[in-house]
């Protein structure tokens, strides 16, 4: 069974930093474009960042950059979410999603999807 299973989530004081993994089972990353979205109460589905198969390429969507690092582990099928200076705004339930093709900042175009992990940046 394919599955993607999220975790590192969690409080966070604003000013703080989370690491967010994403751990497949079932099949292996390579040849996947790993994806990291979140939503919020209320909100639409937005797209946080993504990484290439080989992980030569990253992207970040504009809320997010300078703040958060996507990176890969294809020997352990993982793919990691660094989240540094962490704002009220980025509460949102954090969902990883595999994508066999080329990047896209689109939820749709994902082929699968993890069951979230709530982050929440709170004083």
């Amino acid at each position: 069974q394919l599955q993607l299973v999220e975790s590192g989530g969690g409080l966070v004081q604003p000013g703080g930093s989370l690491r967010l993994s994403c751990e497949a089972s079932g099949f292996t990353l390579d040849n996947y474009v790993i994806g990291w979205f979140r939503q919020a109460p209320g909100k639409e589905r937005e797209f946080v960042a993504a990484i290439s198969w080989s992980g030569g390429h990253t992207y970040y969507g504009d809320s997010i950059k300078g703040r958060f690092t996507i990176a890969r582990d294809n020997a352990k099928n993982t793919v990691t979410l660094q989240m540094n200076s962490l704002k009220p705004e980025d509460t949102a339930v954090y969902y990883c999603a595999a994508r066999y093709g080329p990047h896209s900042d689109y939820a749709s175009e994902y082929d699968y999807w993890g069951q979230g992990t709530q982050v929440t940046v709170s004083s």
